[in-house]
Parts: C-alpha cells; sequence; structure tokens
C-alpha cells in the first residue's frame, strides 16, 4: 500500500479480481469448522405443557380462601419444592435420565443440576404457566414434561390443603386462648361483682329507689308515731277522769287495792287490737304503715292469749264490785288496753324506723362509694370488651378457616389443570443454533480471507499505475515500459493459483461433507 493512496471502486474491484482466490479456503475452513461445531452441538429435543390456573368453584363472598398469594409467589414456592434434590432424583431414577453422565461416574448433584437446568418454568399470565424440559430423545422429553406437570397439580393440592389445615389450626389455637383469657376475665369481674354487690353503677337507680323509699316510709311511720302519740296523749287524760269519778258504796267491803283498776289481760288489749285494726283497714290500705304494724300487734297479741291459755294461773282475777265499780273499772281497763296497744304500736314503729334509718345508712354508703367502683369497673369492662371483640373476630375466622379447609379437602378450590399436554417434540430446539454455527463458521471464515486480503494489500509496495508513480516521486511520467513476461509464463501462474485455492477449497469442502454425514443424519 502507497503512501496517502485512495481506493476508488475500480481500485476495489481490481483488488477483488486479483486476490479472489485467496478467500476461497478460509471459507471452506470455517465452512469446516462450524460443520464440526454443528455436529458437536447435542440435539436437544423439547417437550412443553400448559397448565391453567381453575378459579374455585364456590363466589368468594361465601367462602374465603386462606390461600391468597399471588400466582408468581406460589409458582416459585412449588418449583422449590419440585425442583429438590429429593424429587429429581426420583425422577431421574424412575425414568433413567442421563445414562451417560451417570455411566461416566458423574455424580447425582452434578446429575440434578443438570436437570434443574433442562426444567423452564414460564408464568404465561395470571390465568396459566407453561412447563419445558429439555432432553436429547423426545420420548424422554415429553414423559419427564408430564411428569412435573402431574407433581405441580399434586403439590398445589397438597399446599393448599397443608395450608389451609395449618391456618385453621393456628386459628383454633388463638380461640382457645382467647376463650380462656376471656373466662379468666369473666370470674374476676363475676368475682368484682359479688364482692361489691349494691355498689356498681347499673345498681345505682336501684339504690336511690331503695333510699327514696325508705325514706317515705320512714316519714309515714314518724307521721304514725305522732298519731299514736297524740291519741296516747287523749287516753291518759281520759285514764285520770275515769280514775278520779266519784265511786259508789260498795256493797261488799273492800281493800285499797280492791278500788284500784284491774290488771289489763292479754285478751283485752287483742280485742282492742282487733277493733283498731279493722278500724284502720277501713281507713288505709293494707300497704299503709299503720295498718302493717296493727298486724304486727294483733300477731303478737294472739301469741300473748296462746300462752295465758296455756298458762291459766297467770291470768288476773276480780274480785266481787258494783256495778258501777265495774263499769269504771272496765272503762279504766279498756283505757290501759288501748294505751298498752298504742305504746307497743310506738315502740314497734320505733324498733322499725331504726331499721330504715340504717337500711338507709348502708343505700347511701353504697351510693358514696359507686365513684371508686366506677373507675375499677371501667378498666376491668375495657379489657373485657377488648377479649370479647377478641373472641368473636377469632371464632368468625375460624369459622370461615373450617369452610376453607372443606374447601381444599373437596377440591373444588383454586386448582392447577392441563390445558395442552405435553407435546412430543418433532424437530430439534436448537436446531437453528447449530445452523447458525456453520453460518457463523463460513462468516468467519470469509471475514478471515477478507483480512488477508486486506494484510497482503497493505504490505504490497508495488507501483502498478501511472497514477501511483506520479504519487511516490512527485514527477510528471514520460514514459512506462511494461513488465517483461512471456505470456505462457503469466497464464501459468495464474493457473497455479487458480488450482492452489481450488484444491484448498476442495480439500475443505470434502472435510465438511465428512464431518456433516459423521455418525449419521443429525
Amino acid at each position: 500500500m502507497l503512501p496517502g493512496q485512495n481506493y476508488t471502486p475500480e481500485d476495489v474491484l481490481a483488488i477483488a479480481k486479483r486476490w479472489w482466490w485467496l478467500t476461497l479456503p478460509p471459507i471452506a475452513i470455517g465452512l469446516a469448522l462450524g460443520i464440526l461445531v454443528f455436529r458437536l452441538i447435542p440435539v436437544k429435543y423439547q417437550s412443553e405443557t400448559l397448565i391453567m390456573i381453575v378459579p374455585q368453584r364456590v363466589p368468594d363472598e361465601y367462602v374465603k380462601a386462606t390461600v391468597t398469594s399471588a400466582i408468581e409467589d406460589r409458582l416459585s414456592s412449588i418449583s422449590d419444592q419440585i425442583l429438590s434434590r429429593s424429587r429429581l432424583e426420583r425422577i431421574v431414577n424412575d425414568l433413567d435420565l442421563y445414562r451417560a453422565e451417570r455411566a461416566h461416574g458423574a455424580l447425582m448433584e452434578d446429575v440434578v443440576r443438570r436437570m434443574r437446568a433442562d426444567i423452564k418454568v414460564t408464568v404465561e399470565n395470571k390465568d396459566g404457566f407453561r412447563v419445558n424440559y429439555i432432553s436429547g430423545e423426545p420420548a424422554i422429553a415429553q414423559k419427564v414434561t408430564e411428569r412435573l406437570a402431574t407433581l405441580f397439580i399434586n403439590e398445589n393440592l397438597r399446599d393448599r390443603a397443608n395450608q389451609a389445615q395449618n391456618t385453621n389450626e393456628f386459628l383454633q389455637s388463638q380461640l382457645e386462648d382467647a376463650r380462656r383469657r376471656l373466662l379468666e376475665h369473666e370470674k374476676k369481674l363475676e368475682t368484682y361483682r359479688q364482692r361489691y354487690s349494691g355498689q356498681l353503677p347499673t345498681q345505682l337507680p336501684g339504690n336511690l329507689q331503695a333510699i327514696q323509699n325508705a325514706q317515705m316510709q320512714l316519714q309515714a311511720l314518724d307521721e304514725s308515731s305522732n298519731r299514736a302519740h297524740e291519741r296516747r296523749l287523749l287516753l291518759e287524760r281520759q285514764l285520770v277522769d275515769a280514775q278520779v269519778a266519784p265511786l259508789a258504796v260498795p256493797t261488799t267491803s273492800s281493800t285499797a287495792g280492791e278500788q284500784a283498776a284491774a290488771p289489763v289481760s292479754a285478751a283485752q288489749q287483742l280485742d282492742v287490737a282487733q277493733a283498731r285494726l279493722n278500724a284502720a283497714r277501713q281507713r288505709y290500705t293494707a300497704d299503709h304503715p299503720d295498718v302493717k304494724a296493727l298486724e304486727r300487734m294483733v300477731r303478737d297479741l294472739q301469741a300473748k292469749v296462746a300462752e295465758e291459755a296455756r298458762n291459766p294461773a297467770a291470768v288476773p282475777t276480780r274480785a266481787s264490785v258494783s256495778p258501777e265499780e265495774a263499769t269504771r273499772r272496765k272503762r279504766i281497763t279498756d283505757l290501759q288496753a288501748e294505751m298498752a296497744v298504742i305504746d307497743h304500736q310506738i315502740a314497734s314503729n320505733a324498733t322499725e324506723a331504726a331499721s330504715l334509718k340504717r337500711t338507709i345508712s348502708d343505700y347511701q354508703a353504697k351510693v358514696d362509694a359507686l365513684p371508686a367502683r366506677e373507675s375499677e369497673l371501667v378498666e376491668l369492662t375495657r379489657d373485657y370488651t377488648t377479649l370479647q371483640q377478641t373472641y368473636s373476630s377469632l371464632l368468625q375466622k375460624q369459622e370461615d378457616s373450617k369452610l376453607a379447609v372443606n374447601l381444599e379437602r373437596r377440591q373444588i378450590g383454586e386448582q392447577f389443570k392441563v390445558l395442552d399436554p405435553a407435546s412430543l417434540p418433532q424437530s430439534p430446539y436448537n436446531q437453528k443454533a447449530r445452523f447458525g454455527a456453520i453460518a457463523g463458521g463460513t462468516g468467519a471464515g470469509l471475514v478471515l480471507g477478507l483480512a488477508l486480503v486486506l494484510f497482503l494489500e497493505y504490505r504490497d509496495t508495488s507501483l502498478k499505475v501511472e497514477e501511483h508513480v506520479t504519487r511516490l516521486i512527485g514527477l510528471p511520467v514520460l514514459a512506462l515500459i511494461p513488465q517483461m513476461e512471456p505470456d505462457g509464463e503469466r497464464v501459468r501462474r495464474q493457473r497455479r493459483y487458480a488450482l492452489l485455492g481450488a484444491t484448498t477449497t476442495v480439500v475443505a469442502l470434502v472435510c465438511a461433507g465428512a464431518l456433516l454425514v459423521w455418525k449419521g443424519p443429525a
């Protein structure tokens, strides 16, 4: 190549005519090497199956599935289980895979790693995925693909059933724990209510009502006692008048003790009390304090009369007196009996009033303790409400989990279904790569030949045309002396070069053909 030389299309064409035979050997060698690589690349057949994801046949609003992860995550988990060493080793042994590798003493770990590389799982969309397996034999590729599809379907069913069962067992344990804590808290509340019965916030209206009723009863007793005192004062005046009244001369002698009033018997007091009770019943209702007091008095006097009937000696006797004296004494006896009844009523009212005051005091103490009890109960109730809500939520989830378990056991949940069975490959899937090796070898030979031509042209410094001479010496050319070479020598040289190129090409093509038919058709 001359310094500063620029090549024109005519120059490139001239170079191609001059060196065309030099590119044939590299091309032939590259073709032969490509065919060799073509033969060295093992034939691989790929079987493929399409598995469709069938949604559960019960609507989600009725039964919610416990397995809600995305198909990509689930396939990743299932694939890890299926591509484990134990699973793949079983398949290798059952189908007698990779016989050549195992015959040459390859470790099972390497065989499993090789098989794992030949398996490919591709998610098509949310409704399905493809499983591919590559093998040197079409039937083996189909069988392994079918086996893998079956494993995916069975593993999905087992995985979903196990996950639903584990979820149900977890919820069951949590529910039992929540039930235990709820029962413990209920016992605490029950103990608290029993301990502070009457002081609880819910019993405040009842306590206030009880205080109001007791105060009304106390007021009624006070009024009844006041009336009884007034009646007793009146009876005392009447008794004094009866005692100081002039007495008639008695027909028989009497002592000072006989002139005194005869003792009042229980029967007389009972008659007076019964008369007052009948009068009170006509004026008041059965719940009136006066009526109740007189009823108690009548019962007490009836018991006293029964006691006197059993012990007659205790009944006082009367001396013989005149009719006037008897009348006066009867009058005094009646007044005394009525006064005794009134005294009994006053005492009974006082006793009942004291009891009502104690009752009011007790209820008032419960009302006063209400703020402290309310604060304590709010804390206990808050925890109890939280436990109740937790228990109700877990109970609902556990019932839903039971439905999900039954759904998976009956195999009506989400399933994998083979849509396209494993195909029996008819042609190698890597055929393009193998023929690409041939094309690549041929192209590489062509590039090598062109590089060789460029190298020779670069090293060629001979002057071939007038322009080369002018560019090199910078002087005008007066005449050109052509190379003196016999015509026969030039023709022989050209034939020799052509024969050398043809021989090299034929040898390379023969080698390529031999490699192509090596070990039979591919």
